[in-house]
């Protein structure tokens, strides 16, 4: 154990958390399936918080054969797998199955108890609402996503999902927001109090994502020596990368490059890729676009800092970590203006937010930058500047201090 009785005190009594990640696995490659930026954070706050002196155990549906029932993937940090249907299901198959992984969960806890439940998307949180009142334990949830603003931004979410996170935020005694629009959205939306929002910004490692040469690291991945666009995400409708494929056909940079790491997605994945290569020959822009397989987090920098502009196209966005990296690392983002983007990208200090879905005006965005190497430099900077305001360790505090205060107090009842 990592924990020692002067942590437990300082840390408010608290000895371990549960984490519930039921879709997706920190141990799974982010950028492949269901696989992206919520399983970058859940493993490094679990980590931060380990750090800190408080277990972190980890419970997700177990999709591999060959995993050990937990896996240790940092001092104080397990993996707990849990079977809950065939290993091959759809995200959209998951609901089907979330009580057999409740149930899993809760015999797990019957052994090795927590302190209180951090839920992660709305499956692990319509869980975590059973575990709370099971156990008497707190409940907090980041949802990541949420029904209601898809739908609001085109993308159309089953009314189960929608009714499910009206009852788990009814009923949680903390919702994590990534800053203040999410923050927005959750009273907007769904009527969330105040008193029940928490800010947990994420946070990115600097020890990892940092400047460094462009040409060392082009080398170093086998790219040229020409202007280069870098989408890094799951390739899936709601990223947009139709969007930046045309913004690349409409721009007046015809050197232009553009480099997209991740892998398909969803169960729509083979649809997308379609509808994308069909685009891209309309486009006549097969020399022009670089696919490259998902890669483990560690080497995302050197795609980064080989790039002049990091491209964020969402269609939504809690937060868009993948923003914040690039910033790290010194590259200007050009990003749609929706969700936690606005909060993450400062508008015409570390990047452009583009307010429309329209092609013309992210190539305009992106031939602005591309024309004034300056402005790219000086937007780098501040870039880097302000991503070094975010830290896993500030946001691992930030959820101890919710924590301890949601041990102290009675819980929230359903409503």
């Amino acid at each position: 154990m990592t924990s020692t009785d002067d942590t437990h005190l300082t840390n408010g009594g608290i000895r371990r958390i549960g984490l519930l990640s039921m879709h997706t696995s920190p141990l799974d490659q982010a950028g492949v399936g269901d696989s992206g930026g919520l399983n970058v954070y859940v493993r490094e706050l679990a980590t931060a918080m380990a750090n800190r002196g408080i277990d972190c155990d980890v419970y997700v549906r177990r999709t591999n054969p060959d995993h050990p029932d937990i896996v240790q993937i940092e001092p104080g940090v397990n993996v707990i797998q849990i079977e809950a249907g065939p290993f091959g299901l759809l995200k959209a198959d998951l609901p089907a199955v979330v009580h057999l992984w409740t149930q899993g969960v809760a015999n797990c806890l019957e052994r090795r108890p927590v302190d209180a439940i951090h839920a992660h998307y709305w499956l692990s949180g319509v869980a975590g609402h059973h575990l709370k009142h099971r156990f008497d334990i707190p409940l907090a949830v980041t949802f990541h996503t949420l029904g209601r603003i898809k739908s609001f931004n085109g993308d159309a979410e089953p009314e189960d999902r929608i009714r499910a996170e009206d009852a788990v935020i009814g009923c949680a005694d903390a919702v994590f927001a990534s800053g203040k629009v999410e923050a927005d959205q959750l009273d907007f939306f769904y009527g969330v109090s105040r008193d029940r929002i928490e800010i947990l910004t994420p946070g990115v490692d600097r020890s990892v994502f940092s400047p460094g040469s462009s040409r060392s690291a082009r080398k170093a991945i086998g790219l040229g020596d020409y202007p280069i666009l870098l989408f890094v995400g799951r390739i899936q409708a709601l990223k947009g990368l139709d969007l930046a494929i045309d913004a690349l056909a409409a721009s007046r940079n015809t050197a232009a490059r553009l480099v997209v790491v991740g892998g398909l997605s969803g169960h729509q994945g083979l649809e997308t890729h379609q509808d994308l290569m069909a685009r891209i020959k309309r486009h006549n822009l097969t020399q022009r676009i670089i696919f490259i397989d998902p890669q483990p987090h560690h080497l995302l920098p050197s795609y980064y800092r080989a790039a002049d502009v990091c491209l964020v196209p969402s269609r939504s966005e809690s937060f868009g970590l993948v923003a914040l990296e690039a910033a790290a690392c010194g590259i200007p983002v050009v990003a749609s203006d929706v969700g936690g983007l606005r909060d993450n990208v400062v508008d015409g200090v570390t990047g452009l937010l583009v307010n429309e879905r329209d092609h013309r005006l992210f190539a305009d965005a992106v031939d602005k930058l591309l024309n004034d190497p300056e402005m790219r430099s000086e937007m780098g900077s501040r870039g880097v500047q302000r991503a070094s305001l975010h830290s896993w360790d500030t946001g691992a505090s930030k959820a101890v201090e919710v924590f301890i205060r949601l041990m102290s107090r009675e819980l929230v009842s359903c409503v």
